[in-house]
């Protein structure tokens, strides 16, 4: 009865620790997505990207601003490489079911009085957390 009892918690503090670790794996892909962003790294913050993931963006004269992910780590190209621009991130909220997850993020600007909320669909592809679709809003 002890061996019965001792083998179900086990398999209880593997799925915990599985969990966290996956969990762990989709906070690193968004803090590297944060870092890229923060430190105007471009191919730092496509690793955290599926190669042809879209980024879902607000734009006064447009409706719907749909940016490919290599057009937006462009932006980060004409900026000095390392330096930190002021861009903070904190991974608000994450919610994982099997191989997909959504996250939400917020981005502040230093001395801007500007707040983003970014919202993140990832997926596990042969095994890495990507971000597969970004949406965006600004809000003061």
């Amino acid at each position: 009865m002890k061996t019965y009892f001792l083998s179900i918690a086990i398999c209880i503090a593997f799925n915990v620790t599985f969990a966290q670790s996956e969990e762990d794996q989709i906070k690193s892909t968004l803090q590297t997505y944060i870092k890229g962003t923060s430190y105007n790294q471009p191919e730092v913050i496509k690793e955290a990207f599926y190669k042809e993931a879209n980024l879902f963006l607000s734009h006064k004269e447009k409706e719907l601003w749909i940016v490919p992910i290599a057009e937006y780590a462009s932006w980060f190209e004409k900026k000095e490489q390392g330096k930190f621009n002021g861009r903070t991130g904190n991974v608000l909220s994450i919610d994982q079911e099997n191989d997909i997850a959504i996250a939400k993020v917020e981005i502040l600007s230093e001395g801007k009085e500007t707040r983003y909320i970014d919202l993140f669909l990832l997926k596990r592809i042969k095994g890495t957390w990507q971000i597969i679709s970004k949406a965006a809003t600004r809000t003061k």
